[in-house]
Order: structure tokens, then sequence, then C-alpha cells
């Protein structure tokens, strides 16, 4: 069982609370031209009914500002109430004072400190943005990234560990400028009048070891808000691994309130493997439920054919269908666990600690598979039409258990 949560001062965003006593939110962002508004609102809508409870998109320019308030009314008119997050960069500031539709249709602001000016136009860039969030009443969430550092802090920090009598390394010392970044401009916030109940922080690093290394520090000396999210995680597999690895950690400590796996798509790929990822990440570490799970064994040579591979790839298609179906009627149905098993070893034990299990015959087995439901065996299947037949069996135990709700 994961730690108790690190407590962090609640903020709402939106319908959406991150932090306190709420459950970890998941997030994920676009990758469309936020300008055009057709393809971004397909996009962000598309995230959200994968399960992403906030999407950011980009605010780059002015076209993109303008758009903002149309893509809010497009989403509003299709039911997708998913609040957004304008990403801002060197010219947030006076985007935000321009476009004031642009400033209220948005949920929460993403401010970078490196990115937001250099020296007195800095902290006046900076104030500029938070006095916005302060009068619109929206969140801040403060993103420190480790490759676009604030470079007068990265100076001053630099030049104070060299004349300390016990210099830290330079792996070290980057850590500490990345918290120093993230503390000194939430206090600078909350200074300008920005409360601590609308200041999330962020410390995004590449490495693993840095980014659990960087966010043990901020749950020790602070008490905000924390995203968490393993920046430029790569693609394929390496991005999902080293997201997973460093999630899982900080996670297990009772460390982190949103969070968000910045996976790099394939070309053509689906966006939404991002919100699957992190979802599967948060059922993994049993922190929340999301969606019903299948419980396959891997097969080996008592499974030399692929029936059982098949069946499980079928139910699991089943599941994903069936959801958006059951999600409103049937309340809790994301807890199901459903086991296809390949052969004798165990597939009767494993199939009966799932809610339902169907264990297959393995190779020389007697040609049945026994459907377990509750722990019980409840009857044997044959033939061709096992897949089907133990579908309607899957059907009608989330009708009769979850249906009442």
């Amino acid at each position: 069982m994961a730690a108790k949560r690190h407590p962090t001062v609640p903020v709402v965003v939106g319908h959406v609370t991150i932090g306190g006593d709420a459950p970890v939110v998941v997030q994920s962002m676009t990758n469309t031209d936020t300008a055009d508004v057709e393809a971004t609102v397909a996009q962000v809508a598309e995230l959200a009914r994968a399960g992403s409870e906030l999407v950011r998109i980009t605010v780059n320019n002015e076209a993109a500002a303008r758009a903002v308030p149309a893509i809010r009314e497009r989403l509003d008119a299709m039911g997708v109430n998913v609040p957004l997050v304008g990403d801002f960069h060197f010219n947030g500031a006076r985007l935000l004072e321009k476009y004031a539709e642009c400033a209220q249709a948005l949920a929460k602001y993403r401010i970078n400190p490196g990115n937001v000016g250099s020296g007195e136009t800095r902290d006046a860039q900076f104030a500029a943005m938070i006095e916005k969030a302060i009068e619109h009443g929206k969140a801040v969430r403060i993103g420190v990234n480790w490759g676009s550092l604030d470079k007068q802090l990265v100076a001053r920090m630099m030049d104070e560990n060299a004349r300390a009598a016990e210099p830290l390394e330079a792996d070290a010392m980057t850590r500490e400028i990345m918290v120093a970044s993230a503390l000194e401009s939430a206090a600078r916030a909350e200074a300008l009048g920005l409360g601590r109940d609308r200041i999330v922080l962020s410390c995004k690093m590449s490495g693993v070891q840095d980014l659990i290394a960087v966010y043990e520090m901020l749950a020790s000396r602070s008490d905000y808000a924390l995203h968490l999210g393993l920046t430029e995680a790569g693609m394929g597999t390496k991005g999902v691994v080293a997201s997973t690895a460093a999630l899982a950690v900080l996670l297990q400590q009772g460390i982190g309130d949103t969070v968000r796996v910045s996976l790099t798509p394939e070309p053509g790929g689906d966006r939404t493997t991002e919100v699957k990822v992190a979802q599967q990440i948060l059922q993994a570490m049993e922190l929340r439920d999301f969606t019903p799970q299948v419980i396959a064994c891997p097969g080996c040579g008592r499974t030399t054919s692929t029936y059982f591979q098949q069946l499980a790839r079928d139910i699991q298609d089943f599941l994903d269908a069936s959801m958006p179906r059951w999600r409103t009627r049937y309340p809790g149905v994301e807890t199901l666990s459903v086991a296809v098993m390949g052969c004798v070893v165990n597939g009767p034990g494993e199939s009966r600690h799932a809610d339902i299990g169907i264990s297959l015959p393995g190779t020389g087995e007697q040609p049945a598979a026994p459907v377990y439901v509750d722990g019980v065996k409840r009857v044997t299947l044959k033939g061709e039409g096992i897949a089907a037949e133990f579908q309607e069996i899957v059907e009608e135990y989330v009708r009769q258990r979850f249906g009442s709700g």
C-alpha cells in the first residue's frame, strides 16, 4: 500500500480539485496548433473522453489567444467540461493583458519562471501574469523546467556554491536551483496576493533519479500542491518505463497531486496513450480505479496455442468498448477484475481470485474452459463460441453486481 499522501493545500481548477484529500488527477496536453479551433477542440474532447481531467493547450501567440474562448465555447456546447490550462512562455503577460476573454476562458495558467524575461523585465512580467490570475480568480502552475532555468538565478546560486566550504556537485546543485526557482517564485506570487490555494508547483526533469530527488526536496520543504511529470520522457516503451519508474517511486511515498505522462507519440499515433498510461500507473499503484482490469498469463510451453492470447485481447477490447456505456449505468464497474488464463497450472487459482475468470485449456489438456464467478465455478464452456459466451457472462455479472447503483 502506498504511503499516506503528503499533506498539500488543495487547489480548485474549474470543477477539479488538486491536492488536499482529492484523488491524484490525470492531465494531458494537446499537440495541435491552438489557433486551429476545430483540430484543438477535437483533440481536447478525445483526451477528455479518454479520461484526462485537465487538458493543457499552448497559448503562444495572438492567434492562439484569440482562439481560446471559441475552443471553450465549442467544448461546452459538446458537453465536454474539462478545464483548460493555458501554457504560457515568453509573451504570456502581454497575451493575458490584451486578450481578457482568453484569460477568463482558461481555468489555470502555466508559468515557467525561466521564460518570462530577465532582470526587471522578468519580475514585471511575472507580476503581471500573477495579477491577471488574481483578477480572474484563476489557479497558476509555476512550472520549472531544467531546460529553461532562470539564468540569473543559476549564476547567483552557482557563485554561492563555489564560495561554500563544501560545494555541491553539479547534479546536486542543479536540483537545488530547480527547487529554489519553484519556491522563490511561489513566495513572490504569494507576496503579490495569490493565495496558496491557487498555486501548484512542478519541477520537470528528464532523468528519473533527478526527478525523484527534486520532488522529495519539494515535498519536504513546502505544502504546495505538486504536479508530477518526467519531461521529455521519450517514445514507446522507453517513455512508458521511465515515466512509470519515476512516478511510481514518488506516488509510493505519497508525493504528487496530479500527473502527466509526457510521451512522444509515434508518427500518426494516438495522443490519448499518455492518458491511458497515467491511468494505468495510478491503478497499478492502487490509488485510483479507471477501468476493469484483465489479468492474463504471459504464456509458456504449456500454451503453444495463441487462443488464450486472442481471448485476452478480445476481452480487453470488449471492456474498453463497453466502458462508455457502463460508466454511467453501473457505478463502481471500474473496479471489476477479469482473469483470462492459459493452462491448468495457475488458471483455476487466478480465475478464482478475480471477480470473473476463465481457465483455458493448455497444450494437451481437455478442451474445456471452466468459468469462475466470485471464486466459485459457475460453468464450463466448450466449442467455438467460448469468447462470445464468456462476454455474455461478464455483461450479466456487471448488470447484476453494479446495476443497483
